[in-house]
């Protein structure tokens, strides 16, 4: 990978910020856009604005063609066997809510089981919490090993002929930990379960291919592998999504409507209702191509070595405390002794370097790790191991700016 010609892709990236040369390492909560996509989105609204599937003149089929053509792009990036297992969505937020609520509310019943983990993020809790509410079935967890990972004998003990759906992220956006799905999804095929795997930091940094592994659901969002916001995908195997519900009613998703019924139109379209997201389908099909140009494994990789360097680089600091295994994917969550997370990302904002600060929308795991918040680290394929010096010497400059102050 040449690291310096990706950069110069993404525009955002040639700034200083409280006149330092931003140094962006916030790639978790989403990544920042090269030139194809931006250009590609407003080549759209510039030359195709249209709906899609309604028209039969000339701009409508551009922008039918284009949405469509993304819908492929898509199938291949994750080897589904079909287009119509691949739908649209706001985000994994919305395409979890759909398996929650089109599947879950439809097929649970008192006494049935949903097995997570404590390492979720709330888009891949709360749906289950309410979903176990309004069917009388039950939450379990798997327990976590110490270093934030999960054992298969663990998941073993949890999931019984009782449990119907196994949910689990793929990544951990906390503490990096890249999860066995492919033999979680058989323990739970074992079982009789289905398996929901939460893409939303998976799919961005490696190659994701549900046919191998054997997946049920895969959901993930555009916005954190260099798409627009507002724009994600849920796969689901064929069988699944036949039997599921519409989740949003209206146009575009319907065959026939009358007085006092209707019928749903064919996949994926069923659970497409009202005019998509198209430039953002449009814009996530040009961001696939940019990653498969670079390639899925060279993305992995050029990752797992920035990981690595800044767990090695970080570890030599006084008074840190990082969460998560030592294997992990592209993030080091961190907190320095008596420094609160939050004051923590303000200096390093100071200096022109952007991390997260917060529960992390992980506020169960925060309780785990016993404390309130951390701050977070995370890179992608445009990140550097300077970007990694410059945050070193940034968490440097915390501790003595915090050990002036309390002197």
């Amino acid at each position: 990978m040449d690291i310096q010609a990706i950069r110069e892709m993404f525009p955002i990236l040639d700034q200083e910020v409280n006149g330092n040369p931003l140094v962006y390492l916030d790639s978790s909560a989403t990544s920042q856009k090269p030139l194809p996509v931006i250009q590609a989105v407003d080549e759209y609204y510039r030359n195709s604005n249209s709906n899609v599937h309604r028209g039969v003149h000339t701009l409508g089929t551009r922008a039918t063609d284009r949405y469509e053509g993304s819908r492929e792009k898509v199938r291949s990036f994750i080897n589904a066997e079909s287009t119509a297992q691949v739908i649209f969505t706001r985000g994994t937020t919305t395409s979890i809510n759909y398996v929650a609520y089109g599947y879950a509310r439809s097929f649970l019943q008192p006494g049935d089981e949903i097995v997570i983990t404590p390492m979720e993020h709330h888009s891949n809790i709360i749906p289950w919490q309410q979903a176990a509410k309004a069917t009388g079935a039950t939450l379990k967890y798997i327990p976590l090993q110490e270093d934030g990972t999960i054992h298969l004998e663990d998941v073993q003990d949890t999931v019984t002929s009782n449990t119907k759906i196994v949910a689990v992220t793929h990544m951990s956006n906390v503490l990096g930990t890249i999860n066995p799905v492919k033999e979680i999804a058989s323990i739970a095929h074992e079982n009789g379960a289905i398996i929901v795997v939460d893409g939303a930091q998976g799919a961005p940094h490696m190659k994701v291919d549900v046919v191998d592994l054997d997946c049920d659901f895969y959901a993930f969002s555009g916005h954190k592998m260099c798409a627009p916001t507002g724009i994600g995908v849920l796969y689901g195997k064929r069988e699944l999504l036949e039997k599921m519900e519409p989740v949003e009613f209206g146009g575009e998703m319907i065959d026939f409507v009358d007085l006092y019924d209707s019928t749903w139109k064919e996949l994926p379209w069923k659970f497409e209702g009202g005019t998509p997201i198209i430039a953002g389908a449009i814009g996530l099909g040009a961001a696939i191509d940019f990653l498969n140009e670079i390639g899925m494994d060279n993305i992995l990789e050029h990752d797992k070595r920035l990981a690595a360097y800044a767990m090695e680089r970080m570890n030599t600091i006084d008074g840190i405390s990082i969460y998560g295994p030592q294997e992990r994917g592209a993030l080091v969550t961190f907190n320095l002794d008596d420094v609160h997370p939050h004051d923590t990302a303000t200096v390093l904002d100071s200096e022109g370097i952007a991390v997260r600060a917060g529960h992390h929308c992980a506020q169960p795991l925060m309780k785990w790790l016993d404390v309130t918040a951390t701050a977070r680290a995370s890179f992608y394929l445009y990140n550097t191991e300077d970007d990694i010096d410059q945050l070193v010497e940034g968490l440097l400059k915390t501790k003595e700016y915090f050990g002036n102050v309390f002197e």
